[in-house]
C-alpha cells in the first residue's frame, strides 16, 4: 500500500505519542511531543489538550518535551467517579499523578485560567521537583466569578443557549489585537465545550484560594495576563506574582484571556520565558 505525498492540503504539523493512562480508576489522556525537559501543558476551562495544537511542535522543535494533558472528564479523558469536579485541587493532584506515573524529570508547569491556576497549585505541590512555572490568565484567588450565578447558569433555561454565549463570550475574551477570523476559530473550537463540565469548572475557579500557599512554589516563575483580559483584575495578579518568592509578571498588550490560541507563533514566545527560568 503506497501512501500519497504531503501536499498544501495536507501536511503534518506535529508528530506525537498518545498515551492512556489509568488514575484513581479511570482513563487519563495524556499526548508528549519531542524530548528533553518536560513542559506540562494545563489547558481552560471546558476545554482539552487540543488549545495547545499550535504550540506543541514549536516547543518540541526548539527542544522541550510538550506533556499535554486532557483534564478528567476533558477531551479523551473519563470523569471522576463522583462527576464533574468544582475543586481545582483534584485536577492539581491528578495532574501531580501524571508526572509521577510518567517519571517528568524536573518539569516545567504551563498552564492558562484554570489552568493557570492549577498550575500553580501543581508547583505548590511539586516543591523541588518543578523547575519553572508560567501561569497565564491566573491569580491565587479570583474575584471576578461569582459562584451563585455559576451554579444558576447551569440550568438550561437561560437565553441565549449556553452554547451561543460560549461562542461569543470567547470572542469577547479574545485581545483587541486579535483579527476577527482568529477570534471565530477560537470561539468554534470552545463551542465544543460540554457545559456542566465547564461551568464545574468555572465554580471551582471562583473558589480555589491559593494565597496561603504561594510561598511553597520554589521554582522560578512567571505570571502572564493580557491587557484586554476582562475575566482577570490586574491587582489580584499583581498581588499573586509578589507572594510567589521568584516571579516576574508579564502583561500582553492586545491579547485578551487565551495567549497561546491567541498570539502567532507562541511556541516561540513559551520558549523565551521557559529559557529565562534557566538555572
Amino acid at each position: 500500500m503506497t501512501t500519497a505525498p504531503e501536499t498544501a492540503a495536507a501536511r503534518t504539523l506535529a508528530t506525537g505519542t498518545a498515551r492512556y493512562l489509568e488514575i484513581d480508576g479511570r482513563v487519563a489522556y495524556v499526548e508528549t511531543y519531542g524530548s528533553g525537559t518536560p513542559v506540562l501543558c494545563v489547558h481552560s476551562a471546558g476545554q482539552s489538550g487540543v488549545q495547545w495544537r499550535d504550540t506543541v511542535g514549536g516547543l518540541a522543535e526548539r527542544g522541550w518535551q510538550a506533556v499535554v494533558v486532557d483534564l478528567p472528564g476533558h477531551g479523551r479523558s473519563e470523569l471522576p467517579a463522583a462527576g464533574p469536579v468544582t475543586d481545582l485541587g483534584v485536577y492539581a493532584r491528578w495532574c501531580v499523578d501524571v508526572v509521577h506515573a510518567l517519571e517528568l524529570r524536573r518539569p516545567r508547569v504551563v498552564g492558562c485560567s484554570i489552568g493557570g491556576k492549577i498550575a500553580l497549585d501543581v508547583a505548590a505541590r511539586l516543591g523541588a521537583e518543578a523547575s519553572g512555572l508560567v501561569a497565564m490568565a491566573a491569580d491565587a484567588r479570583n474575584r471576578g466569578q461569582n459562584e451563585r450565578a455559576l451554579r444558576r447558569s447551569l440550568a438550561d433555561a437561560v437565553s441565549p443557549s449556553r452554547s451561543d454565549r460560549t461562542y461569543l463570550g470567547t470572542i469577547a475574551a479574545c485581545g483587541s489585537a486579535v483579527p476577527m477570523a482568529r477570534r471565530r476559530l477560537i470561539a468554534e473550537m470552545h463551542r465544543r465545550e460540554d457545559p456542566q463540565v465547564s461551568l464545574s469548572d468555572l465554580i471551582g475557579w471562583a473558589r480555589h484560594d491559593l494565597r496561603d500557599r504561594l510561598s511553597a512554589i520554589t521554582c522560578p516563575a512567571r505570571l502572564v495576563i493580557g491587557a484586554d483580559d476582562f475575566w482577570l483584575a490586574d491587582s489580584t495578579a499583581e498581588a499573586t506574582a509578589a507572594a510567589i518568592p521568584d516571579c516576574a509578571l508579564t502583561v500582553l498588550e492586545g491579547i485578551g484571556h487565551y495567549p497561546m490560541e491567541e498570539i502567532p507563533g507562541f511556541a516561540a514566545v513559551l520558549d523565551a520565558w521557559l529559557r529565562a527560568q534557566n538555572t
